[in-house]
């Protein structure tokens, strides 16, 4: 590859507009984003009236108690009966609302029909464990249809749901179960993963066991068929509580503001927020952004988000979101490269998939292992393709779009957050002329901008601070039992701004010529190398744009010379890893990254490793990576996909 096409790549100048016929029957139009400018409110308002609603609303936005946002605050909805009951009683309940694969090959198909009953028979078995309107449940579940149920069925209850991920440590059960006071947990024997059964319902034992809360029983789901230990009034079988169990249930109505879940996020430091987020607002956004940023057509797709349910993203577009629209998916339990690196294009083939949605890390993952495998299965029914979770990198965009999408499939590059709920930035596949590794515009009805360190608008062709200038209906309404920490955290950067509160969203962002938003990742990783400051991603970006490199992460390394110098860890692609030793890609990478950024971001140090660590929603650990290269201990590698990893690569550093 010549020097001027890598720079192409890095420097992405392409630009790809939809076609014709896709433009014109696009679900959403540009007639979107005038009635979004013309009344915000009103057009949020209109998008709300697509739900279902027990009570009508008659006041959109009560914002008097800022940050504390009130949406649809006196009308009454059920979400439960709007992700199942209404399409039943519309008529549709014969259309299939999962597809669900296991790991090993065992599938079950779910209509919605048959789905409304699972869930109205989990409700009732709920409700006569004692679980209401405000009682707190805990999942730890594997991909299985009977976490979506289950989430499903506290909703119904009004009562709140705190998801977490099926790969969390004991002692992060304790910190979430403890902090939600949760009355239940439901979780299973265990679940499929690479190849073998990971066993889950140890985790909790052990969890609960150093835990001082009120949980009263644990249910548990079978499907690893592996020993569990036993206590005895407390733990009781998921089958065995439904049997007999009455599938009449009626949804009753709650408040658009009544709490839906809690998910929790970690930091590097501090106890893990317990983000919250409630019914109406949320729901609303997560529909619309879904069937427009997607382009859903619910009688003809089939749609599917790889997102574990333990995520935001496994929340907002695989259970709730796709269910109020209506859609069928696709939802899996296992990797995507087992029982063979092909499993995701073999599903997508095999269900006729239309939408994918995934995060850049598994999209690298998978140039990583070449073309050839994607390319031996027919994908050819894709018409959307996604990418969530951090900033997509050009060349990573740009394969994307030629090797999974045949060169015409739209990319929506999506950005979002727990605690937005919903997506706020991203292209819309009929209607934006999309950027290779941009979001590009917000959705229509959000507002943001891009500031320096003193509320300055930052204006084109320059980076600063991504801020969020109005209020949104799926915002997080706090954070768990500590409203203080919610207002610090993200709301008091800006505090005296002239327009109000504005919410920080942590992440930087540049502004290109059009104005358009480029997502730089978070700003805690940005280093200040000798006063400058460079984007992690805008190196990895470099990197990932030579041709021997198939994936990268950056880091900032403490340097007594320069305050951090810039320390890199790559792969190699397959085919070149035999050709090229360490030194000698070392040595070249050094040189490319000088070439396209610039001397200041030349890399002190660039290892070459066989593996990253990557937690099990394939997000890279750099707080891992940087202890590694300042040579101190290594934290915290409880949700790490595999923990050896780092002594893999401590190995492969010698």
């Amino acid at each position: 590859m010549s020097t001027s096409s890598i720079d192409s790549l890095l420097h992405e100048n392409r630009r790809f507009a939809p076609s014709p016929e896709f433009a014109a029957a696009a679900v959403a139009q540009p007639a979107l984003y005038d009635d979004a400018r013309a009344d915000r409110h009103a057009f949020w308002a209109d998008r709300a009236r697509e739900l279902h609603w027990h009570t009508p609303f008659t006041q959109t936005l009560d914002w008097s108690n800022a940050p504390f946002a009130r949406w649809f605050a006196d009308g009454t909805l059920n979400v439960a009966y709007n992700c199942l009951d209404r399409h039943v009683l519309a008529g549709n309940g014969d259309r299939v609302a999962f597809h669900w694969e296991g790991e090993p090959g065992d599938t079950r198909t779910l209509t919605y029909a048959e789905l409304t009953r699972e869930v109205k028979r989990a409700a009732n078995m709920l409700a006569g464990l004692g679980i209401g309107q405000g009682d707190r449940v805990a999942i730890y579940l594997p991909v299985i249809p009977e976490a979506v149920i289950a989430m499903l069925a506290i909703a119904r209850l009004g009562a709140i749901h705190s998801v977490i991920f099926g790969g969390f440590s004991a002692e992060s059960i304790r910190a979430r179960v403890e902090d939600a006071d949760a009355k239940l947990v439901i979780t299973a024997d265990g679940g499929w993963r690479k190849g073998r059964v990971f066993p889950l319902k140890g985790a909790v034992d052990a969890g609960l066991a150093a835990a001082e809360s009120s949980v009263e029983h644990v249910l548990v789901v079978r499907r690893g068929e592996n020993e569990v230990e036993w206590t005895a009034g407390r733990d009781l079988w998921w089958h065995e509580q439904l049997e007999g169990v009455s599938d009449d249930h009626e949804a009753e109505a709650f408040e658009a503001e009544n709490p839906l879940f809690i998910l929790y996020t970690s930091g590097t430091t501090g106890k893990p927020k317990g983000i919250l987020h409630t019914s109406g607002g949320y729901l609303t956004q997560v529909a619309f952004t879904h069937k427009n940023v997607f382009d859903l057509k619910p009688e003809t797709d089939v749609y599917w988000c790889t997102a574990d349910v333990g995520w935001i993203t496994g929340h907002s577009y695989v259970v709730y979101g796709p269910l109020a629209n209506g859609a069928t998916q696709v939802l899996y339990e296992g990797t995507p490269d087992t029982p063979h690196p092909g499993r995701w294009w073999e599903l997508i083939a095999k269900y006729g998939v239309t939408q994918f949605y995934t995060a850049p890390t598994a999209i690298r993952s998978c140039m990583k292992l070449g073309r050839e495998i994607p390319q031996s299965f027919d994908l050819s029914s894709l018409r959307v393709l996604g990418s969530v979770g951090e900033p997509i990198n050009p060349e990573a965009w740009v394969w994307y779009r030629d090797i999974i999408g045949g060169g015409t499939t739209p990319i929506v590059d999506t950005w979002w957050q727990t605690e937005t709920g919903g997506i706020m930035i991203s292209a819309l596949p009929g209607i934006t002329t999309t950027k290779p590794g941009s979001a590009q515009v917000p959705i229509p009805g959000i507002s943001v901008d891009v500031l320096d360190d003193d509320g300055v608008h930052v204006g084109k062709e320059a980076s600063g601070l991504l801020v969020i200038t109005e209020p949104w209906p799926s915002m997080l309404r706090g954070i768990w039992g500590d409203p203080d920490r919610f207002v610090d955290t993200y709301w008091s950067k800006f505090a005296g701004a002239p327009k109000g509160p504005l919410y920080f969203a942590g992440d930087g962002a540049h502004l290109d010529g059009d104005g358009d938003v480029q997502l730089l990742g978070r700003v805690d990783d940005v280093m200040n190398v000798s006063g400058h400051r460079l984007s992690t991603m805008e190196i990895e970006s470099a990197l990932v744009s030579h041709p021997i490199v198939a994936e990268a992460a950056v880091v900032g390394a403490s340097d007594d010379t320069t305050g951090q110098a810039v320390v890199a860890f790559v792969i190699l692609r397959a085919k070149k890893a035999a050709t090229v030793t360490a030194t000698e890609a070392s040595v070249m990478l050094r040189a490319h990254v000088a070439e396209q950024i610039g001397a200041i971001a030349r890399p002190r140090e660039i290892f070459v490793v066989a593996e990253l660590p990557k937690t099990r929603s394939g997000k890279i650990m750099r707080r891992l990576l940087q202890d590694i290269a300042e040579g101190r201990e290594i934290g915290d590698t409880t949700t790490l996909t595999d923990v050896n990893v780092v002594q893999s690569i401590r190995t492969d550093l010698g």
